[in-house]
């Protein structure tokens, strides 16, 4: 949201404002509680990655969290400078990101495997290259939507298969931090003007970046479940302190 503050990284080029007061808490980051809810992500990703390793489990879902963090680390570029450079680093791998999901959800299926990855690389690329010169706001969010779309009907295949009560759970979780962080986006949005004469604003779009680091969390804790399933290795889901859910498998012998 528009401020006369001071500015180090000069005017707002960016097409997308907040519903955030720029550069009230310093004259470095433009959006402060935009830029710092987005560290959850991170380190959330950074256990899924942790716990990938240690496992040995398939390098797509070392690349899948990874690509977690590059969002989140693009978003805070992005809501700390408000720059149009910097938002592509966080519109760009947001559809990265939702085209591995759709190798990760289909491939399992796909008898041509060089045809997928090859076709899902070259989308991607052009993507990037289209976007880095063309600015279109509403056109970005209905193809994310659309990419987003996508995906929900083999993740539904994949969660009535699914007999665990637990890997089960997890994706009622999912769920649930998709539909409350996109409400608090979608309020943030629509009432902004509403928001902004309140005295302390819930900083929607801030939650939205945690609810949504919680759901590729448990997004990505689900497929790892789902495709240990697949491979026959034994998958269960533990917590972490009690709290925190994740996937331990146990391999046979010969692999």
């Amino acid at each position: 949201m528009a401020d006369a503050g001071s500015s180090f990284w000069g005017p707002v080029t960016s097409t997308i404002e907040c519903c955030e007061k720029n550069y009230a808490y310093s004259s470095y980051i433009a959006e402060f509680f935009n830029t710092l809810s987005n560290i959850p992500s991170i380190l959330l990703a950074l256990i899924g990655l942790i716990n990938v390793l240690r496992q040995r489990f398939e390098k797509r879902f070392s690349i899948l969290h990874i690509s977690n963090m590059i969002l989140a680390i693009g978003s805070m570029l992005y809501h700390a400078t408000l720059q149009h450079v910097q938002q592509q680093s966080d519109e760009t791998p947001m559809v990265w990101e939702m085209l591995l999901y759709m190798y990760i959800l289909y491939s399992p299926d796909w008898h041509y495997r060089s045809t997928m990855p090859t076709f899902l690389f070259l989308y991607g690329a052009v993507f990037a290259a289209v976007h880095s010169v063309a600015r279109f706001e509403i056109g970005f969010k209905v193809h994310y939507v659309i990419l987003c779309l996508l995906c929900i009907p083999r993740m539904y295949k994949y969660y009535i298969y699914t007999q665990d009560l637990s890997a089960k759970r997890i994706a009622k979780l999912y769920v649930a931090t998709l539909l409350i962080g996109s409400l608090c986006w979608l309020c943030d949005n629509v009432f902004c003007e509403e928001i902004s004469s309140w005295t302390i604003n819930p900083q929607g779009h801030a939650l939205w970046h945690l609810f949504m680091g919680f759901n590729s969390y448990f997004a990505n804790t689900f497929l790892m479940f789902c495709r240990a399933q697949q491979r026959g290795w034994g998958p269960k889901v533990v917590h972490f302190m009690g709290v925190l859910p994740y996937v331990k498998i146990e391999k046979p012998k010969t692999q």
